[in-house]
């Protein structure tokens, strides 16, 4: 897979010039920020996100074949999948994080719906290790 690297803001001087708009978008407010720099996991997002898809799935279609969570097979798809899941979630939180502040000065509405995901998600992950703990302990 290619490396892709990313290119210095607009606003640094050794970045490339600001691409001219075209007239339909001119004058509407802007539809992206620049990020300036990646989150620790983000070259090995995918990845990661790909083995906890292949346990994820092993272990709903064992559940769905009558296994119970106490099982070895349910138990070691979470063993595997739960801590990549919680390192892979959490580092979109930093990325959803650092959005969310990008985003205040120049759409302050954009920043907060992006906080609030922030929140949502920091909901989302202590119920993943709850529920992975139970998991385990069953």
């Amino acid at each position: 897979m290619p490396v892709l690297d990313r290119q210095a803001p607009a606003s640094e001087p050794s970045g490339p010039p600001r691409p001219t708009l075209p007239p339909s978008l001119q004058g509407l407010p802007p539809r992206s920020v620049p990020e300036v720099a990646p989150t620790p996991l983000q070259r090995h997002y995918i990845n990661l996100s790909a083995i906890v898809l292949v346990c994820g799935a092993v272990a709903i279609t064992a559940l769905n074949l009558g296994a119970r969570l106490g099982d070895p097979l349910i138990k070691l798809c979470v063993a595997i999948a739960a801590p990549l899941l919680v390192i892979t979630t959490a580092d979109a939180i930093v990325r959803i994080w650092r959005s969310a502040w990008a985003w205040m000065p120049v759409d302050a509405g954009k920043g907060w719906f992006r906080l609030a995901w922030v929140a949502v998600s920091l909901i989302g992950l202590a119920a993943l290790v709850l529920a992975s703990i139970i998991v385990l302990l069953a």
